[in-house]
């Protein structure tokens, strides 16, 4: 039984410490949000020039006008702030935010990151991607762990343009939670979902990882 998108996001949640200004990009990792320990204070930041953002507003408390990078409808808190683009990514250029949960089709052995185009499909731009993965201190990409024809998305090297190299700290998958300790040493595989095993993990990964 693997992982469904909230209990991906829910384990990527663990990675937070509090005090710590995160910032969560488009998919399965704006469900972090949902998923910050109890106690806990964080404060999460977009690109489009917010900090401090609440947890996903039921629907009959949508604001049009609150959104995030990924033009999905948020919340605000007493304690929110906005401001122009140029400052928040200022602070992500300068390096004050402590962690990134981002989506990726694709993650290389290396911690190579290709999330921003398919060569062929319309795109409209990189985003606040390759400034995350250059700025941030901590990236951790969850995604699903292979695509929908059952292709590996953790793998040897990245076959689609790439939005980083060498950046990913960690990965969260459906399957399995592989880490590495600095940007020399190859992943390790640490956890895996419950009911997974590490040998269907390995029969769906092409990339080398150590266990």
């Amino acid at each position: 039984m693997a992982w469904d998108r909230n209990q991906m996001a829910a384990r990527a949640a663990k990675e937070l410490r509090d005090g710590y200004y995160v910032n969560l990009g488009i998919g399965i990792p704006t469900l972090v949000a949902n998923n910050i320990p109890e106690g806990m204070e964080v404060t999460l930041q977009s690109e489009n020039g917010m900090l401090g953002i609440g947890p996903f507003p039921y629907d009959d408390e949508v604001d049009p006008d609150l959104i995030n990078a990924g033009k999905q409808t948020i919340s605000e808190l007493a304690s929110s702030s906005y401001f122009g683009s140029e400052q928040s990514f200022a602070m992500i250029r300068g390096g004050h935010i402590d962690l990134t949960v981002l989506g990726a089709m694709e993650v290389s052995q290396d911690g190579d990151i290709a999330n921003w185009m398919i060569p062929g499909k319309m795109v409209k731009g990189m985003g606040g991607a390759m400034d995350l993965v250059a700025g941030v201190k901590k990236i951790i990409v969850v995604m699903e762990h292979n695509s929908k024809s059952g292709d590996p998305k953790f793998i040897p090297e990245c076959l689609l343009p790439l939005t980083g190299k060498n950046v990913v700290d960690m990965i969260v998958t459906d399957l399995a939670v592989f880490q590495r300790p600095d940007h020399q040493s190859p992943f390790r595989l640490i956890e895996l979902a419950p009911g997974v095993s590490a040998e269907e993990v390995a029969q769906k990964t092409t990339a080398r990882y150590e266990s």
